[in-house]
């Protein structure tokens, strides 16, 4: 069985403007990766290292410069938005609606769809689902958007920072969530600032900088091969600087 997901030579640039001419500003260069299917694949790095731009080319959002990206073998095409989550670090709600009818709105988008009480069973949403959503607490409010992800029972999920602001309890308590999602064998792509939430979720990860995939690796590989403690450590060798810096 081949790789579910193929980034092959991904570029993207833009038309940025300097102080006196236009001049070409590289996001992304040249980034190669395969992901097997079932895993859960963490994309990191620091800030400006055109890991966000990555990540919206994979989830069909932007459109490469130059390079593909194939599903299952073929180009990513109209089809292929079914077949996939996002759970944006940030979405916005419809106001005055409840749990079970955004859940119930969100499924009628799509062809495919999961059973609705699987997905409140999954994500613990029962005694949520008679509730505004502008009424919910950091973590009820991300156990829904997860919901929202999962509700055409895609074969895979982007994950954007979905603990950030999050207790450590409830950043706990959504690591298991994500733990259920991989025992569904669905694949996870998973971004986050958090390198305990890389290290605990995380079968193998990829780090950017300047643009380039710079090391791919488990986590607890690329911790022996670059003789690091920790993956803060690992990502200071490698980048220079702290996750957030």
């Amino acid at each position: 069985m081949g790789p579910i997901l193929e980034v092959k030579n991904l570029r993207k640039t833009y038309l940025g403007r300097g102080s006196k001419e236009s001049k070409v500003v590289t996001a992304v260069n040249g980034v190669n990766f395969s992901l097997t299917e079932g895993i859960c694949f963490g994309l990191l790095g620091p800030n400006g290292a055109g890991k966000t731009t990555t990540v919206e080319m994979m989830e069909g959002i932007l459109a490469p410069t130059a390079g593909e990206i194939l599903f299952r073998g073929e180009p990513i095409g109209k089809h292929y938005r079914e077949k996939i989550g996002i759970q944006f670090q940030e979405t916005s709600l419809q106001d005055y609606i409840r749990v079970r009818e955004v859940l119930e709105l969100f499924a009628s988008f799509y062809p495919k769809r999961a059973n609705i009480d699987e997905l409140v069973r999954l994500c613990d949403l029962k005694d949520l689902l008679g509730r505004d959503v502008h009424q919910l607490s950091g973590g009820q409010r991300q156990r829904v958007l997860l919901a929202l992800a999962l509700v055409n029972d895609p074969e895979l999920v982007f994950l954007d920072e979905p603990t950030t602001g999050l207790d450590p309890q409830a950043r706990r308590n959504f690591w298991e969530l994500v733990r259920q999602i991989r025992a569904r064998h669905c694949t996870v792509v998973l971004t986050t600032h958090y390198m305990d939430e890389a290290h605990e979720l995380c079968d193998e990860i990829g780090i950017m900088d300047e643009g380039k995939l710079i090391e791919r690796g488990t986590p607890d590989d690329l911790l022996e091969r670059h003789s690091c403690a920790t993956l803060e450590d690992l990502f200071l060798t490698l980048t220079g600087r702290k996750l957030r810096g």
